[in-house]
């Protein structure tokens, strides 16, 4: 029964209910069985892996002038890609980087990986876990230590966020 127990979330079924009735339109006791048993069939055949989190605590006023500079940084990268696709020279060079992250924690090097991945202009490509490195690919390799310095950047912004005692 403890198997069981930590293999089904109440919660969780009752979101994949509701997606369920949303995705059939129609509110109605079969599309709502119907949820609760395709919900239960996920949560018990395919669970989920266990999150590891660590006791890391959470700096909220950091994560929120994160989030402030980041949506700020899309703005500015989304305009740079746009100059870069309309402008009439010649395509940008390109640039394959390895850069180190510090990170400790796998779901810290995954909140970073997408961070980096949702803005314009580059992307990680690989990711040796066991050695916290980071392949990129950069869009505008103009600039190669600025590039590095971003990324130097947002693994101490994750960092301070989520790793930092105090």
């Amino acid at each position: 029964m403890t198997g069981l127990r930590t293999r089904f979330h109440a919660l969780f079924v009752l979101w994949l209910t509701i997606m369920w009735v949303l995705l059939m339109g129609e509110i109605s006791i079969g599309n709502i069985v119907a949820g609760f048993l395709l919900g239960s069939a996920i949560v018990l055949f395919l669970p989920m892996p266990r999150v590891p989190r660590g006791n890391h605590g959470v700096r909220w006023t950091k994560l929120l002038t994160f989030i402030l500079r980041w949506i700020a940084d899309l703005m500015v990268a989304s305009a740079k890609v746009a100059w870069l696709a309309l402008r009439p020279q010649s395509p940008p060079k390109s640039a394959i980087l390895q850069v180190p992250m510090r990170v400790s924690n796998d779901l810290i090097l995954y909140l970073a990986t997408c961070a980096y991945n949702l803005q314009p202009g580059g992307s990680v490509s690989d990711i040796d876990v066991a050695n916290r490195i980071w392949t990129i690919h950069v869009l505008d390799a103009n600039d190669v230590e600025r590039e590095k310095d971003s990324v130097a950047r947002l693994e101490q912004d994750m960092i301070e966020i989520f790793e930092s005692k105090g």
